[in-house]
């Protein structure tokens, strides 16, 4: 009976991974010795790294860079905690990688871009690419040194055949997502004016809006990461020279300034921004949200009022994007965070769709510019293609403060 059971697991997983297989493919770890000469390292000194899958046919000489999410660390106690991870030292981190969704080498999963060049950059410095400090303290050994890593990286690029590119996208998630949107212009910079240049961010617009004790908790995290790693001088100046640098590290306060086309994925209920910017632990000590943050079901009719009033205020936030004609959107009004990577959200036949939309399609008729793309979802629960995340225990979503971005 034992071995029937486990021979019945057996072969479910490898179905499974072979489904797998059909979807995207494992690409290998690249990490870029020669950056470290140039002080371009991760938090503990170990080189930048990234995993490339060389395109081909009609898509040889078009280029996606994707950002991996990671979140940030906002003060010593926390980079030295991630110093020791995938997040903080590429000797942490796996060998290979599997590509799906956005970044897919199968045609039928990504009509769009399954042929180009697509590089995943891997997430190593805490500061969403934006740091640059040039003394390291003997003591603790932390390197913030994340725009030198984020410049090495698309150096290495562009020798590599990028500086030949028709058509290129930087794209990225959650905090990779972030540094799309910070780094958005620089990237175009990099371009001859005839290649087509654009910028996708997944689940990387993050607002300041208060929590539900009224306290101004992100914005205050988001100025201890500016001043820890050096970040200013790596903000458009047209924000910092009249805003604080904190500040500037949002989306709505600096995407006015961004010339370069862009798309917005991003959930108008974001799972990470409900449980970390609208109700963080430190806002709720009785958990009192604890349960509705594990599955909306569980949310009571006044914290839905609260989630309603907070997608209000993103789409406000989301002003500076929606007013250039040549930006596009894809706001749904599913309970989850990253939609581009995952082969389930990016395009199946049970995708969440907006405006009869799946996030492929919408991004792909923005970036050729076959129609416009604007699609703002309804309020929630209004879609039924939604595949809202349920987390199987309250705990899960109360990771420590230094694992809560990803």
């Amino acid at each position: 009976m034992e071995s029937s059971r486990i021979i019945k697991w057996l072969s479910t997983l490898l179905c499974a991974l072979l489904f797998l297989k059909t979807q995207g493919q494992y690409v290998p770890l690249t990490r870029l010795e020669s950056a470290v000469s140039k002080g371009a390292v991760c938090l503990d000194g170990s080189p930048p790294a990234y995993h490339f899958d060389q395109g081909h046919d009609e898509g040889a000489n078009n280029w996606i860079v994707h950002i991996e999410g990671g979140g940030w660390c906002h003060n010593v106690t926390y980079c030295l905690y991630r110093r020791d991870s995938r997040l903080g030292s590429s000797h942490e981190m796996e060998e290979q990688t599997y590509f799906s969704g956005y970044l897919s080498d199968n045609q039928q999963y990504n009509p769009d871009f399954y042929n180009w060049n697509r590089v995943k950059v891997r997430y190593c410095d805490g500061s969403s690419f934006t740091g640059d400090v040039e003394e390291v303290d003997p003591t603790t050994k932390l390197y913030y040194r994340g725009a030198r890593i984020f410049s090495a990286v698309m150096e290495e690029l562009l020798a590599k055949g990028m500086d030949h590119a028709e058509n290129a996208i930087l794209s990225g998630c959650s905090a990779g997502g972030l540094t799309t949107i910070l780094h958005c212009d620089g990237f175009r910079a990099l371009f001859p004016n005839e290649t087509r240049v654009k910028c996708v961010s997944d689940a990387g617009y993050f607002v300041n809006v208060n929590d539900i004790s009224g306290d101004h908790y992100i914005e205050d995290y988001y100025s201890q990461v500016v001043a820890t790693h050096g970040s200013e001088k790596s903000l458009p100046s047209s924000c910092t020279s009249m805003l604080s640098p904190g500040l500037c590290f949002f989306p709505q306060y600096m995407a006015s300034s961004i010339q370069t086309p862009i798309f917005i994925v991003n959930a108008a209920y974001d799972s990470w921004q409900i449980k970390n910017i609208l109700a963080p632990g430190d806002a709720d000590p009785d958990g009192q949200w604890r349960s509705c943050k594990t599955n909306l079901n569980n949310c009571s009719p006044e914290q839905l009022n609260i989630m309603q009033d907070y997608r209000t205020q993103f789409l406000e936030a989301l002003s500076p994007i929606s007013n250039s004609p040549s930006n596009g959107m894809f706001i749904d009004s599913c309970y989850v965070h990253c939609q581009t990577e995952p082969q389930e959200t990016w395009f199946k036949s049970d995708s969440p769709m907006v405006g009869n939309k799946t996030v492929a399609k919408a991004v792909g008729d923005w970036f050729y510019e076959r129609s416009p793309s604007r699609e703002i979802d309804c309020t929630y629960p209004c879609n039924p293609t939604c595949q809202n995340r349920v987390w199987e225990s309250a705990t899960a979503s109360y990771p420590a403060m230094y694992t809560r971005v990803y």
